[in-house]
């Protein structure tokens, strides 16, 4: 799948993912490689061995919290969008980063060129987007939208919210 990292179309990708199933729900043997993405459920059962980069992968169904513990030693968080019209990842990256997450965020799964800016402005830096639709235009989506929806507050209602 094509990796798109800050802006850019990257060719490598030094991350592995470790995947679980309901049929495998264990990590597969080790040995694995120097960079590794484990399932954010599983992140207890690597702790304390020798990976010198750790990352995480979180589904929209799990709740961002579930990383906070780990905040300082990942240093890149994943974000699985299941199907296209799920947005609740848009939220667990913004949250993430209030958080203080300043690894890489990266969206996998269902990604398109149409969310790409938007993805971007809740902090997504990376983008796995499927081969199937991939298209080198759509390293100019990040800069089709250059307003972003901004709520101003009343007089009043600034004093309210003070």
């Amino acid at each position: 799948m094509p990796l798109i990292k800050n802006r850019q179309l990257t060719t490598t990708d030094a991350w592995q993912f470790l995947r679980t199933s309901e049929e495998q729900p264990e990590l597969p043997p080790q040995p694995w490689g120097e960079a590794v993405v484990v399932p954010a459920t599983l992140l207890a059962e690597v702790d304390g061995q020798a990976i010198p980069q750790l990352g995480a992968l979180l589904t929209t169904e799990q709740d961002h919290a579930l990383l906070l513990p780990w905040l300082d030693r990942l240093q890149l968080i994943a974000i699985e969008f299941p199907v296209f019209r799920d947005g609740r990842g848009f939220s667990q990256a913004r949250l993430l980063r209030r958080a203080g997450f300043k690894g890489e965020l990266r969206a996998v799964g269902a990604v398109a060129r149409d969310r790409l800016a938007y993805l971007e402005s809740c902090g997504f830096d990376a983008f796995e987007v499927p081969e199937a639709r991939f298209s080198e235009q759509d390293l100019q989506a990040f800069d089709e939208i250059g307003v972003a929806y901004l709520k101003l507050l009343s007089r009043q209602e600034a004093v309210d919210v003070a």
